[in-house]
């Protein structure tokens, strides 16, 4: 059944979605070509929301036209329980079944705007912020873009998105997911992230186009009792003022097969692929295939950590293969115009790293195929850490996992510890200019090494 409209703010998409889902079957809702505004969409059961060519759907600017704004008290942002609270977004849906948004049309949450809506009723004392960022002066309470909790079935392909106060494109607890040909510009704000999946079960994330201010395509866990598996993204490009691709750092359950391949990255200021576990979630039987990253920061950051949760959790069996990467000395982000937090220590261009804590190691990880070129010219008059010392490089047990944690770092290239059992295949890299530092450093409690890293630099 198809359910075309007249556009009227604010409340035309929402009625005819709930026209369509009352219909045996439920339906399709056509956004016709034009500008249509809207605060908060709910979608239901068997309902397509389709968007014609031309088609742009803009978000409220107004705070109030958002479910949730009024109720959202963000008790502890920080908390696990987090997914757990009311969806609170443009366009959301809820223990729903057979969902899609189609088209080849725009959904824009007008970010920018509406997040300073928001700030100003905060200094305005109409609506307190009780977890307001005094530090980076932003408010807490924003809506994302797409929020998705508890949904089974859900198919979101061609569309154009653009725009969130928060997160982007977030999925929690959805499970046979598929996410094709979408193009998404998210940099108008704090934490902008582009994809988001918490917790989901079969999601494929294929042929998108990421451009995000905070993390590209992101993998998170809130429940301890659940976690991530069987997850697959390929043949996607991704810029990002943070890391493009990402395991943690919410990572209470787990993060298990999981396959990742085919993947161009350009501009991105932290990790091209980043792998936590910190909050004792497993992390296992991953495979990142066909990186090809450019102008960015960090090749590949795994870490294994107990910053909260009962025990460390476990992270084995990873292999990453086909990458390459080229690493600036500079930020890879400076055309930006919301540029993510910058490294807050003096420092040395840091290696990529792979890293347990005393007592739990990082387990079986294979590194296959490999180019790495890094810029050099790391100097010890800047953080002088010589082999005399390895041990003072902090282990940072319960810290927020990013590639730079531990500040200097003793290696241009790798650095290791906590490691049991990794091997080296037709890995590469080299350094543009001189750097004081060796190569690669284990620097304790790394056992079953196979095979060694070539270097190729001329200097």
């Amino acid at each position: 059944m198809l359910c075309s409209f007249a556009r009227a703010y604010p409340f035309d998409i929402q009625s005819a979605i709930d026209s369509v889902s009352a219909l045996p079957g439920g339906g399709t809702v056509v956004v016709p070509s034009g500008i249509t505004v809207t605060g908060s969409v709910l979608l239901k059961d068997d309902v397509t929301l389709h968007l014609d060519k031309g088609a742009v759907i803009l978000g409220s600017v107004n705070p109030y036209d958002y479910e949730g704004y009024n109720t959202e008290d963000e008790k502890d942002s920080k908390m696990a329980d987090k997914c757990s609270k009311p969806l609170f977004a443009l366009i959301s849906a809820k223990n729903a079944k057979n969902i899609a948004i189609t088209g080849e049309g725009l959904i824009d949450g007008r970010g920018l705007e509406l997040a300073l809506a928001i700030d100003s009723l905060h200094h305005t004392g109409e609506r307190i912020d009780p977890n307001y960022n005094f530090r980076r002066m932003r408010p807490s309470i924003r809506p994302k873009l797409i929020d998705f909790d508890s949904v089974e079935n859900v198919t979101i392909t061609g569309i154009g998105l653009k725009s969130s106060a928060s997160w982007g494109l977030s999925l929690n607890k959805c499970s046979d997911v598929v996410i094709k040909g979408i193009d998404f510009e998210n940099r108008a704000y704090w934490n902008n992230d582009g994809i988001d999946i918490a917790d989901c079960k079969n999601v494929l994330v294929e042929r998108c186009r990421i451009n995000s201010a905070d993390d590209g395509i992101v993998l998170k866990s809130f429940d301890k009792n659940d976690g991530n598996d069987g997850i697959t993204i390929r043949d996607c490009d991704i810029t990002s003022s943070a890391n493009a691709l990402k395991m943690g750092t919410e990572s209470f359950g787990g993060f298990r097969n999981v396959k990742i391949k085919n993947i161009r990255i350009k501009d991105t200021f932290r990790s091209a692929v980043a792998l936590e576990t910190v909050d004792g979630a497993v992390l296992e039987n991953v495979e990142v295939d066909s990186i090809f990253a450019s102008n960015t920061g960090n090749a590949f950051f795994m870490r294994l950590g107990h910053r909260r949760g009962e025990n460390p959790g476990a992270f084995r069996n990873v292999t990453i293969s086909n990458l390459s990467c080229d690493i600036p000395f500079g930020r890879p982000d400076e055309d930006y115009d919301l540029r993510g937090p910058d490294i807050n220590v003096i420092h040395n261009p840091f290696p990529a790293s792979i890293t347990g804590i005393p007592g739990y190691r990082i387990e079986n990880v294979t590194l296959r195929d490999i180019e790495v070129e890094y810029p050099g010219r790391g100097t010890k008059g800047m953080a002088y850490i010589g082999a005399y010392r390895y041990k003072d490089v902090p282990e940072q047990i319960d810290s927020y996992p990013e590639f730079h944690m531990f500040g200097e770092l003793p290696a241009w290239g790798l650095f290791l510890r906590h490691v049991d059992g990794i091997t080296f295949e037709n890995v590469t890299f080299k350094k543009r200019e001189p750097d004081y530092r060796p190569m690669v450093v284990a620097a304790d409690d790394v056992i079953n090494v196979t095979g060694k890293i070539q270097d190729a630099s001329s200097n």
